[in-house]
């Protein structure tokens, strides 16, 4: 399993529009082959700082299954409007203890 993390920082007075197109925009990530579940958390100390968290169930279900589809395409129109700077997409995998 993978998590996907991204910090997002939405164009401020935009926040409660980007939280209505990201609901809708959710059923677009949620159709992609591994895609396992997603979650995006508003941070309270920080006006429309975000935190996308996506589990996959491989690296490549992301970042080629999903990054190189034309799906993928219209999840950006819907959204990377809203972001400034664009985000940092970052992948991690849990540790074993």
């Amino acid at each position: 399993m993978i998590l996907e993390a991204v910090m997002l920082q939405v164009k401020l007075g935009m926040e409660k529009e980007y939280e209505e197109a990201f609901r809708e925009a959710s059923t677009i990530i949620s159709s992609m082959r591994g895609y396992v579940s997603h979650e995006l958390q508003r941070c309270l100390e920080v006006k429309g700082k975000y935190l996308l968290l996506v589990k996959w169930e491989t690296l490549e279900d992301h970042t080629v299954g999903f990054r190189q589809s034309k799906e993928y395409q219209e999840w950006k129109r819907q959204l990377h409007h809203f972001y400034d700077p664009l985000p940092t997409v970052e992948h991690f995998e849990s540790v074993q203890l």
